[in-house]
């Protein structure tokens, strides 16, 4: 998990809930090359924020994928089932304009501090 870039914290608890900030797909204080790279490192980034917090992708409940270009929606979506398995939890993909550092993708998620 990468140093967050701004004033943030990557996550936060809310009762039940672990609210995970956007991550992008940052390592080593570089972007992964690539859209199918930086997603699955920005999924690798959110799973590392869950795990400080004794939890794991099977605890989150909600996502929201943010993508500068939306016809990178099939390549998102196909690392991002990957990731998951057979976990579905709801989601939103959503197409900006930019987001920080030049990323093509970033995903927050909220997950539930008690596995479903």
């Amino acid at each position: 998990m990468s140093k967050p870039v701004a004033h943030y914290s990557a996550s936060y608890s809310a009762g039940d809930l672990l609210f995970v900030s956007g991550q992008i797909g940052i390592a080593d204080g570089s972007l992964a090359e690539g859209v199918e790279n930086q997603t699955a490192q920005a999924l690798s980034n959110v799973q590392a924020v869950l795990a400080q917090n004794d939890l794991t992708l099977e605890h989150v409940v909600k996502c929201t994928v943010f993508m500068t270009d939306i016809d990178n929606f099939a390549i998102v979506n196909s690392t991002y089932a990957d990731a998951f398995g057979e976990h579905r939890p709801s989601r939103s993909a959503i197409a900006v304009k930019a987001l920080p550092l030049g990323a093509l993708v970033e995903i927050e998620a909220i997950a539930h501090t008690t596995k479903p």
